[in-house]
């Protein structure tokens, strides 16, 4: 009977969480890598560019690929054999190895986990409590996968209940368009097939943890072996969805999944439960067994394993925040790469509720933003010698609701975010001649080397939601929505599927 002791399941999550945190998925980074051979979009090159760049030096430093660290997800397959030698609960062993991962003065991870989430939405401070999913399987060992996934992925997850006679094609290509970019792609589409619905919602993120291999069955269907419903469903959708053109960031372009993924479970004969998850740029899991040896040695990737890439955006407009006005604004366009320099704030969803709520009872606000860009991001608390953690953008759908009321009564000039707007803040934006920036999903250790100043401005007690000050030097952005209210993710995305010409352009 294999013996597991506690310490050894509590040090062995603590290290895989730390583990993916700088380490993509081996199959992720050769996956992206062939999409940027093939890939003709520059803007969608230049993110993949970024993606990849940032990820080997993530690897290099062992800091966070992305500055949301993810909510905790187990999935644990207990052999009816295995006996524990442990005082604590396994979820409560579980939180243990997140707790001591996610505080690891070598690598300080962001705390996401919210408790009270429907009330006061308090940080636990240490990313717990985890999700675990058990299973009790035959045999003498404990498999364990541990993943870690943001909130702009996660919260894209889509569930229906189909008719049985509905089409899973059309549902899903009819549905990832409207998931717009703020799930980060290129990435991976997890689908779950029947079912009930929380066990379609299982099985989509379940899938999501398999390997990359959608180039291994596009070679078996090319030798004419014959492919299982799943299989040719898989390759139907990969194609298909890629060929919406959406692409990396949603700029537009080849490739907008790596994969699609399927997992599927007898079903009752009056439905049809469909739920679509994606995993987004910032993939990150690993599987591993425990058989009472002791805790796991995860192997640590090649350097070798990543292309010999290099990013430099010199060919980007340079561009002094300091002396910022309105007519350089304007001029602007669609798609121009910039380079800030100077000084930006930033502040995402609890900043902006607080702001808000004083300027509609006339209050005085903590920070002058006049003539200056707000940067939507929540960074990783800095270590050693770091002015900063990794500092990515965070989707900024979430701030349309402050938008107009920020820029008619602050003097806001514009922000910096991830994924799309809205055509209402799009009118917006128009309507006072600001603009919107997009800064690449997945690269925050990147954006995080060109931010050479921090400090806090207002609302500390908010942690990495506070508003702070960033110095930049070089932070490449391209424009997303310029003075006129012109939108890159509206246009770009139906120019490359009219470009691939496999799906109607509808409109």
């Amino acid at each position: 009977m294999t013996v597991i002791k506690q310490e050894d399941f509590i040090q062995s999550i603590a290290d895989a969480f730390q583990f993916i945190s700088y380490y993509h998925p081996k199959d992720y980074i050769q996956a992206l890598a062939r999409a940027l051979e093939k890939e003709e979009n520059p803007a969608a090159r230049d993110a993949m560019i970024q993606i990849l760049v940032n990820s080997r030096m993530c690897a290099e430093g062992k800091r966070p690929i992305c500055q949301d660290t993810g909510i905790a997800t187990v999935f644990l397959k207990i052999g009816m054999n295995v006996q524990w030698d442990a005082q604590m609960s396994v979820q409560d062993m579980v939180n243990e190895g997140v707790r001591r991962a996610y505080t690891h003065p070598d690598n300080v991870l962001r705390a996401s986990v919210l408790k009270d989430p429907a009330g006061k939405r308090i940080n636990t401070k240490d990313n717990t409590p985890a999700v675990v999913h058990f299973e009790v399987v035959e045999g003498d060992k404990v498999e364990v996968i541990c993943a870690a996934k943001g909130g702009g992925s996660e919260n894209k997850s889509k569930l229906a209940m189909l008719n049985p006679s509905d089409n899973i094609v059309d549902w899903v290509l009819k549905t990832v368009p409207t998931m717009g970019a703020g799930w980060c792609p290129p990435g991976i589409l997890g689908i779950g097939i029947g079912g009930t619905p929380e066990k379609a919602m299982m099985m989509a993120k379940e899938s999501l943890m398999d390997h990359i291999d959608i180039h291994e069955l596009q070679a078996k269907a090319t030798s004419g072996a014959k492919l299982s419903t799943v299989e040719a469903l898989r390759l139907e959708l990969f194609e298909k969805v890629n060929a919406l053109g959406i692409g990396a960031q949603g700029l537009g372009g080849l490739t907008t999944v790596l994969d699609v993924k399927i997992l599927d479970y007898p079903t009752h004969a009056a439905g049809k439960p469909v739920a679509m998850i994606p995993n987004c740029a910032a993939t990150r899991h690993v599987e591993f067994e425990l058989n009472g040896s002791g805790p796991v040695n995860l192997e640590a990737p090649s350097l070798e394993d990543w292309p010999d890439i290099t990013y430099s955006p010199d060919n980007g407009i340079r561009v002094d925040l300091d002396n910022l006005t309105k007519e350089d604004v304007v001029n602007w366009k669609m798609g121009d790469v910039l380079l800030l320099n100077g000084k930006i704030l930033t502040g995402r969803d609890a900043a902006h509720k607080r702001l808000i709520d004083m300027l509609n009872k006339g209050e005085e606000l903590p920070v002058d933003f006049t003539n200056k860009m707000i940067y939507y991001v929540g960074p990783v608390d800095p270590v050693r010698d770091e002015v900063v953690g990794p500092a990515g953008p965070t989707t900024a759908t979430r701030m349309d609701k402050f938008t107009r009321q920020m820029l008619e009564q602050t003097g806001l000039l514009g922000m910096i975010g991830k994924s799309e707007r809205g055509a209402a803040t799009c009118q917006a934006i128009a309507d006072n001649k600001a603009v919107y920036l997009m800064a690449t999903g997945g690269a925050a250790y990147l954006v995080a080397k060109a931010i050479k100043a921090s400090k806090v401005l207002a609302f500390p007690e908010l942690g990495m939601e506070a508003i702070y000050e960033f110095e930049v030097k070089d932070m490449p952005v391209t424009v997303a929505v310029d003075a006129n209210g012109q939108s890159v993710h509206a246009v770009a995305p139906k120019q490359w599927q009219a470009k691939i010409g496999i799906i109607p352009v509808e409109g």
